[in-house]
């Protein structure tokens, strides 16, 4: 009955973090592997170039909310914003279905305070490659927020009613998906589509590339690609990945200076989601992005 709560309120049940077992909770898995058999439901809804085309938009707007926000902002302070514009893409990126950001950000520091370490849960050097990919936030002690490492971000109320209720946002993208494909069948039917399509492809095949893009970090960029920084972890920079997550590909770069906001450190290192960063400090949005100091540049390897 715990775990059902939880679907609906993270924080309804007591703290598991310090248990030293990795032991599945099944019952969470449930949801997990329902969004996966939905994307099968394209076998029925078919497509149309309105759907395909919301599903590719939410997967790089809702993969830049991540990267730019939970990642470089929530988890490493790479720059300044509003309480407002914080809010905004904390509700955005939370709509991905990968938990809260405080959730995000507090496991994210805990992986940085000991990469590829016994106690970094998601690292396949010790856990394994499945295990790093999808297993670990399947655990019950990993399922908790841990607010002792995202005190500066816990005393705002709206950021700990987006971690609480966590199932709030995907819900409410579902539900517009679904409304908006009734009302584009009945006002505008040459796009082809409907309620039932746009969810298929805007919500569940976008959310589910969207988890697994992301995941490939934790996994794959720590076991293939190429070390170009001495970092003190298996952290890799891999091209493909770089494509995918908007440019978090390349994170032997990420891990070797963590503090920046750009983690494409060479002009040829595509980093779609820094270039969008710098659009939103243009106009007014974010400010003080760190940079990468010269000294970090000194000790690339060059091959």
């Amino acid at each position: 009955m715990k775990s059902i709560v939880q679907w609906f309120d993270s924080y309804s049940v007591k703290d598991d973090s310090r248990s030293g077992s990795r032991s599945i909770d099944w019952l969470r898995v449930v949801p997990f592997v329902l969004m996966h058999l939905a994307c099968f439901a394209v076998v029925f809804v078919g497509w149309s170039y309105t759907a395909v085309a919301a599903a590719i938009a939410l997967y790089f707007v809702r993969m830049f909310a991540i990267t730019g926000f939970y990642h470089r902002y929530f988890s490493h302070r790479a720059f300044r914003t509003s309480r407002l514009t914080q809010f905004v893409f904390a509700a955005l990126a939370s709509s991905a279905g990968q938990r809260g950001p405080l959730w995000w950000a507090s496991h994210h520091r805990q992986h940085h305070a000991s990469a590829d370490k016994e106690h970094d849960e998601h690292s396949p050097a010790k856990h394994g490659l499945l295990w790093s990919h999808m297993g670990w936030f399947l655990a019950k002690k990993n399922f908790s927020t841990n607010h002792e490492r995202i005190k500066d971000f816990s005393k705002y109320p709206e950021l700990i009613f987006l971690d609480r209720f966590d199932i709030v946002m995907p819900a409410i993208l579902a539900i517009s998906l679904y409304l908006t494909g009734i009302l584009l069948e009945i006002y505008l039917p040459g796009l082809g589509t409907n309620g039932l399509q746009m969810l298929v492809w805007g919500f569940f095949i976008s959310t589910i590339l969207l988890y697994h893009g992301t995941f490939t970090i934790n996994s794959l960029a720590h076991t293939v690609g190429r070390r170009v920084f001495p970092s003190k972890d298996d952290s890799r920079n891999n091209f493909l990945l770089a494509l995918i997550t908007m440019g978090e590909g390349w994170h032997n770069n990420h891990h070797y200076f963590p503090g920046s906001a750009k983690q494409g450190f060479m002009w040829w290192e595509i980093d779609t989601t820094y270039y969008g960063l710098k659009v939103l400090e243009k106009v007014g949005l974010i400010w003080n992005l760190r940079d990468v100091p010269a000294y970090v540049y000194k000790q690339r390897k060059v091959k």
